[in-house]
């Protein structure tokens, strides 16, 4: 049996969906700013018999992992400079999983409002140029949301 794909859950929170990727099979990773955050995801799956490894750090000083992971998470988080790290910390044939808001979810009035944290129409898309695109909508529904699901090229081949 192959060992499980490592996963990373990146602005993990408390760890709701990284504790999910635990109990999937893979071996999974979190990293938030927020130390007490952490700790408690940390925590939280151990006591669900689930090992979520997780550490703490500033994404705006430091790198993710490179080459490192099968599948990489983002939800309800967006730093724009964070895109080429994502896409580095994928092994070849990985996914990135990705989904946050646009800036329709202004019109909601609830939820953030700065264009630093909002997607622009088609922006997440071109953030993943170069990868298969598996699955990409952008709805506007409750809420104003865009989502990815990319895979990284396997190979970069000949041309």
């Amino acid at each position: 049996m192959p060992a499980p794909r490592r996963a990373l859950d990146v602005a993990m929170g408390h760890g709701r969906h990284a504790a999910v990727l635990a109990g999937a099979g893979l071996r999974t990773f979190g990293v938030d700013i927020v130390p007490a955050a952490v700790r408690e995801a940390v925590e939280t799956a151990a006591a669900e018999k689930l090992i979520v490894r997780g550490w703490a750090a500033d994404l705006t000083r430091s790198p993710l992992p490179a080459a490192r992971f099968g599948l990489v998470l983002v939800t309800r988080y967006l730093q724009r400079d964070l895109f080429p790290s994502i896409r580095d910390a994928l092994v070849p044939g990985g996914l990135a999983l990705y989904e946050t808001f646009t800036v329709h979810q202004r019109a909601f009035g609830v939820g953030p409002t700065s264009p630093d944290h909002l997607l622009e129409d088609g922006e997440l898309r071109a953030r993943f140029e170069g990868f298969e695109i598996v699955f990409y909508e952008e709805a506007v529904d409750r809420e104003a949301v865009a989502r990815i699901v990319a895979r990284k090229p396997s190979s970069h081949g000949s041309g």
